[in-house]
């Protein structure tokens, strides 16, 4: 795969639930080692889109390729296997059991010393959950939960790591550390897509950005570049003094006033 080229794409891609369309046409790329923000209100489709490219749900049309294949279809085992994996919203975790046992389900198919050499590389990127693998999940704090969920994800070691909404329902400062310990961390070792409705620090860090409306793509961005999606709709985000594509702003997140939270 040459430089630039992208490791995930979905082109036209819709997704319909009882005749009412859910996804329309929703085309996007995701290029290795970066970080790509997808934000939108609830009901945008971030959530059924993620579901779409981990192969938990069929669309209707379009097509998803991953490193230059069609896997479009696929089931979800395969295509974790070939290195996609999803954190999906509200963790998934199993509160009665351990914070190992909770791992391993993201480890299957791995032989004894794979498990353990991954297992030492999540600690030393969790130090927190070191000497707590018998604990049970449920009675961890909420930001060592997110880390065991996060973790289990990474046992795997995807390609693309995508993240619906990792933030919710922690506190602002565990939040910055979420992104200033972690993601920090594994920016440029694995691409990832991550929504955020709290989506100001992921926007400081993005590389580029989808804005999804009524399950289209209405608007994308980022690395100085800001290009409306079938014409600039009054909710898509609006570039101000200091947003991406202005010198002054080189550091700042774009201003999107429809999403405010």
């Amino acid at each position: 795969m040459s430089k630039g080229e992208a490791l995930l794409r979905l082109v036209n891609v819709s997704k319909s639930y009882g005749g009412v369309p859910v996804l329309r046409d929703v085309s996007l790329d995701v290029v290795e080692g970066e970080l790509v923000a997808l934000i939108g209100p609830n009901g945008a489709g971030k959530t059924t889109l993620y579901n779409v490219i981990c192969g938990v749900v069929r669309p209707d049309s379009g097509r998803i390729y991953f490193m230059g294949r069609d896997i479009t279809g696929l089931p979800p085992e395969r295509i974790c296997r070939m290195g996609i994996a999803l954190l999906p919203q509200g963790r998934g975790l199993f509160p009665s059991l351990s914070v190992r046992d909770n791992l391993l389900l993201g480890a299957w198919g791995l032989d004894g010393r794979q498990l353990r050499d991954r297992l030492e590389s999540i600690y030393s990127l969790f130090p927190a959950l070191r000497g707590k693998e018998k604990w049970r999940v449920g009675s961890l704090s909420g930001g060592e939960q997110q880390m065991v969920a996060i973790a289990r994800a990474l046992i795997s070691r995807p390609k693309v790591l995508m993240l619906d909404e990792p933030s919710a329902g922690l506190a602002p400062i565990v939040m910055e550390n979420l992104y200033d310990s972690v993601i920090a961390r594994l920016r440029g070792t694995v691409s990832m897509v991550i929504t955020e409705h709290r989506y100001r620090r992921l926007m400081e860090i993005a590389d580029r950005w989808y804005v999804m409306e009524g399950g289209s793509v209405v608007m994308e961005g980022g690395s100085g570049a800001r290009r409306p999606r079938r014409g600039e709709r009054a909710r898509a985000p609006r570039a101000g003094p200091g947003s991406a594509g202005t010198p002054s702003g080189a550091n700042r997140a774009p201003r999107i006033k429809a999403y405010r939270t």
